[in-house]
């Protein structure tokens, strides 16, 4: 496997440009996108519409890879999946399935822990060991959608990139990715119906902006002022609340697209009605909403959930800026916002 790449790390454009220097047509990387995102197909072999001549020399270059799934955690009152995937180098992270009104939605990690350090998320608890590569990304998708179309017979509507890592941390691999997702000869998921979270790394935000307009963006606030939000997110003494609120308003004249800002309510510390009125003012007159998350405990007992969303969200609507409640899922499987880590690994899989 040495010298061959994982036909899953290939945007059609690029596998379209190398397939045509080893003499095959263009129109063959649509066909083989086909095959295997729509029909699931693993071996060259079985591509009925490809040249046998070419058959050895796509297995010369390309192989199919897979995650071993190691441990999956259901809530079933919620309808929520977790489940615990293993790389080629032994390395873990999680990917959770969530069901809704809308259908099914899927959260996927962007990196084998996290370098930000946000100090309420789990994910920042184990250190960032390596970024998730392009074709890490797409199989979570697929083995994900493989479990939900033998289980329920129904597909995937929705992507959000919000598991462990910080995705914008990990750029050249999510853009890839997206757009794997996106094209409608393979995967098909449409750019609004995939969101990507960030705790506001604002160059890559304004790069996001100019490569995928149509794409939702999330970004993790938490706090209304510099000096909390330096205690809470340390990515803020490079990118500070001036900053993320001019990159946020570029954002929008380039996007013309309303911006998600999450906010995690914590007991004392950011819950209160100045926080409320301070949050407000900072956000007036912007193409926006927050998100009200209840914070999701994890082992450390630092922080305690704030009950105060109702008064909160109130204030927020005296500002004119729009306001929703999070619908949590996976709270009793540790797969909530905030909570997944991939700390341990069980070797013993459950029946699928």
């Amino acid at each position: 496997m040495k010298d061959k790449i994982s036909i899953y790390a290939l945007a059609l454009e690029e596998l379209t440009k190398q397939l045509v220097k080893l003499g095959l047509k263009k129109h063959n990387a649509v066909q083989i996108y086909q095959w295997i995102y729509q029909k699931q197909t693993k071996i060259f072999e079985q591509m009925s519409n490809i040249a046998k001549l070419n058959y050895k020399i796509l297995n010369q270059h390309y192989y199919f890879n897979h995650l071993k799934m190691i441990k999956k955690e259901s809530d079933a009152k919620e309808d929520t999946i977790k489940f615990l995937f293993e790389f080629h180098d032994k390395q873990c992270i999680e990917t959770v399935l969530m069901k809704f009104d809308y259908g099914y939605s899927v959260c996927i990690s962007s990196q084998i822990g996290c370098n930000m350090g946000c100090k309420f998320c789990a994910s920042g608890l184990l250190k960032k060991k390596r970024n998730l590569t392009t074709d890490e990304f797409v199989l979570q998708f697929l083995e994900v959608q493989n479990y939900l179309v033998k289980k329920h017979n129904v597909h995937i509507k929705n992507i959000v990139i919000m598991g462990i890592g910080e995705p914008f941390d990990n750029y050249d691999n999510l853009k890839q990715a997206l757009n794997i997702f996106n094209n409608h000869y393979g995967i098909g998921i449409g750019n609004r119906h995939i969101t990507v979270s960030t705790c506001g790394l604002t160059p890559q935000i304004l790069q996001f902006a100019k490569d995928f307009p149509q794409t939702n963006l999330a970004i993790s606030l938490h706090a209304p002022t510099d000096e909390l939000r330096n205690q809470l997110m340390p990515i803020n003494k490079n990118y500070n609340l001036s900053m993320l609120i001019d990159t946020v308003k570029q954002y929008i004249d380039i996007t013309n697209r309303r911006v998600s800002f999450e906010y995690i309510l914590l007991k004392h510390i950011n819950d209160s009605n100045q926080h409320a009125e301070q949050l407000g003012k900072l956000l007036k007159g912007l193409l926006c909403y927050v998100n009200i998350i209840v914070y999701n405990p994890i082992n450390k007992k630092e922080f305690i959930p704030s009950n105060r969303y109702l008064i909160f969200m109130e204030i927020l609507k005296k500002y004119g800026v729009m306001t929703t409640k999070r619908l949590e899922r996976g709270i009793k499987i540790n797969a909530a916002c905030g909570q997944l880590r991939a700390l341990q690994k069980n070797n013993t899989k459950e029946k699928l």
